[in-house]
């Protein structure tokens, strides 16, 4: 599987990030390493990135696609950033990015279960070596928690439909692939303009079985302890959940002197990147530089 990747807000994210000759910076979700691959750049042959994915496939690729001394890759959650610093021997960082995004590799390889349209068993892992999947969501959930779930991670106001249509179906037989959950979902609550009716429902499935909410919530605290004083934190969110979490996390700190706002408002992508690359429309880039 080929994969052309696009980093997303990549000159800004580089402009805000700031990063100096010889520093070290943290890709706190790597992915394919299309920021990091910049990153290494501007921080010259006596500098270094640390590189962290919970995919092993993406660290694979990346490994080989950039295959530089300066690098370092380790698997791990980024809520752990900074036991696997204290690992490499790293106590303070100059600057750290988190793109909250889920790869093109991962959409597109179909075994993955996170579309729509995979004929493939509901999975939805970052982490393929974790327990729970989507299909144990789906399936072994309480009604009561999928609603909760739908509600609060994809702000499905129909969650109540969508579950009790789940619930009949499962009591029948499982529910095991990706289409088979999208085509349950869209007959609950019918279809109508481009946006496929699962949208939300796949977006809070994923979310739960990866605890994103509870990673970056942690993460960000992390973020403040292996930051130097003049350190920079990017992060790149694209639903509105996160985009919540990362403002009040800097807003607060804010007013209690730790961090200073590096923009009032998002930066979000111009015209001619979201041609090129669609996936981008939703993204919304935040920073903050430690006091």
């Amino acid at each position: 599987m080929t994969i052309t990747h696009l980093p997303v807000l990549l000159k800004e994210v580089v402009d805000l990030l700031s990063p100096k000759e010889g520093g070290t910076c943290v890709d706190a979700t790597i992915g394919l390493g299309g920021h990091a691959e910049v990153l290494l750049e501007k921080v010259g042959q006596k500098g270094r990135v640390v590189g962290i994915d919970r995919d092993d496939e993406a660290l694979k690729r990346t490994a080989a696609r950039l295959h530089d001394d300066r690098l370092i890759l380790r698997k791990g959650s980024f809520s752990d950033m900074a036991g696997l610093l204290r690992a490499e021997g790293i106590q303070e960082v100059d600057g750290i990015l988190l793109d909250l995004g889920v790869s093109m590799m991962q959409l597109r390889d179909l075994q993955r279960g996170f579309s729509f349209t995979a004929s493939e068993r509901l999975d939805m892992r970052m982490d393929r070596e974790q327990a729970v999947s989507a299909w144990d969501v789906v399936n072994t959930y309480s009604e009561k928690e999928l609603v909760r779930i739908l509600r609060e991670y994809g702000e499905e106001y129909r969650a109540a439909r969508i579950v009790r249509w789940i619930a009949e179906a499962r009591s029948n037989k499982t529910i095991d692939t990706c289409d088979e959950l999208a085509a349950l979902v869209e007959r609950s609550i019918g279809r109508s303009g481009r946006t496929h009716p699962a949208t939300r429902t796949f977006q809070a499935l994923r979310i739960e079985v990866n605890r994103e909410m509870a990673e970056l919530k942690t993460v960000l605290q992390e973020a403040l302890g292996v930051l130097k004083t003049g350190g920079r934190i990017c992060v790149i969110s694209y639903h509105s959940l996160e985009d919540r979490i990362v403002k009040n996390f800097i807003r607060d700190n804010a007013k209690n002197k730790v961090l200073t706002m590096l923009v009032k408002k998002p930066v979000t992508p111009g015209i001619e990147e979201i041609r090129a690359n669609p996936s981008s429309r939703s993204a919304k880039l935040r920073g903050a530089e430690k006091l």
